[in-house]
């Protein structure tokens, strides 16, 4: 019998062993977000007269542009090589988020994408990240810029570690705004 006693807890921390391992191995997909320029037209008013500019207006005193000359370049027409780029980013802490990463949630999660431009600067991929485990991570996020289907540039981002239960905002940057995007994809690839 003592041999039988003895065996028990060897055969308890094999299980606790096997049930930690399926948990960690049935851990649910990392976190992808997508998100799309926005689609409204650009537009600017003139703070002294108050008329509001458009692509189709400017320069025309308000009439619609008919040259072909006088247009804006097709952007589906962009033909640009594929830039490849890593980054350091530095998140803003937001709040706080619930320790319940396992087989249903995932360590990381991402949320809330939004893509924009800032002129004269880079395109920005702008999303929250919730880390949902009790221990600190370093994740890894890579983003894709495209055009229509071409990709312009892919890059990974190294975010700075973060702490247990912490939500924050990142940025993420893209391309020049000569390169017209209109759509980011990111996804986690590590935790």
């Amino acid at each position: 019998m003592s041999g039988i006693q003895n065996s028990i807890p060897k055969i308890l921390t094999g299980l606790v062993v096997l049930t930690m391992a399926s948990a960690a191995l049935a851990q649910t997909q990392r976190s992808s977000v997508d998100a799309a320029a926005s689609s409204g037209v650009p537009e600017f008013r003139d703070p002294k007269t108050g008329q509001v500019w458009t692509p189709e207006t400017v320069s025309q005193d308000g009439r619609p542009l008919t040259g072909p000359d006088d247009k804006a370049f097709d952007p589906s027409a962009q033909n640009v090589p594929t830039m490849t780029a890593e980054q350091r980013v530095r998140g803003r802490p937001v709040g706080s988020v619930p320790i319940t990463a396992g087989p249903t949630v995932p360590i990381v999660a991402m949320d809330n994408a939004s893509l924009r431009v800032v002129p004269g600067q880079r395109w920005q991929a702008v999303l929250y990240l919730d880390n949902n485990s009790g221990t600190p991570v370093t994740p890894v996020i890579d983003c894709r810029f495209t055009n229509g289907s071409n990709v312009v540039m892919n890059t990974r981002a190294l975010v700075q570690q973060t702490g247990p239960g912490v939500r924050q905002g990142l940025v993420i940057y893209g391309p020049r705004p000569n390169v017209f995007v209109d759509r980011v994809s990111c996804s986690v690839a590590s935790p």
